[in-house]
């Protein structure tokens, strides 16, 4: 067996710094969307996903990959959200199997309300203290992990 690759200083430093900033942060996005909105992160995420997809709807399966939960956590998620009535389930038409989240108009318009404090969030703790070229840098460096961890899950999976 191979001796690791130990980080060396200055990696540890910054890496553990990206641990506990992320951390930190989705505990403040967290606590400032439930606390104002009722809404957790999934949820949210959820209700950004449906707004984007045409006719506000995606089917379970696509919108568990875009949302980056499993198929059982997204199912209980939009149990809650349905509960709510910000979301409902229906059969897809074309394929009996197939389930589609809607987004409602209610919850449309309850993302809308958690998306003009939830901006500010980001804006407050994240966007506006990071110089432009080094948030350019942060995107293009988790694009590159978000691939990778991707090509990953392709792999695996053949």
């Amino acid at each position: 067996m191979s001796e690791p690759r130990w980080l060396d200083a200055a990696q540890q430093r910054d890496w553990r710094s990206f641990v506990d900033g992320s951390l930190r942060l989705t505990e403040v996005m967290e606590r400032d969307l439930k606390s104002r909105h009722g809404l957790s992160m999934s949820e949210y995420e959820i209700l950004v996903r449906l707004s984007e997809a045409p006719e506000r709807r995606l089917r379970m399966a696509e919108l568990a990959e875009h949302a980056s939960q499993s198929r059982s956590r997204l199912s209980h998620t939009c149990s809650r959200l349905e509960s709510k009535g910000l979301v409902f389930r229906g059969g897809c038409p074309k394929d009996k199997r197939g389930v589609y989240a809607h987004l409602t108009d209610e919850g449309f318009a309850a993302l809308d309300r958690a998306a003009r404090d939830h901006v500010e969030t980001v804006r407050d703790f994240f966007i506006d203290l990071i110089d432009p070229a080094d948030l350019a840098a942060v995107g293009r460096a988790f694009r590159a992990v978000a691939e990778r961890i991707d090509a990953a899950g392709r792999d695996a999976s053949c």
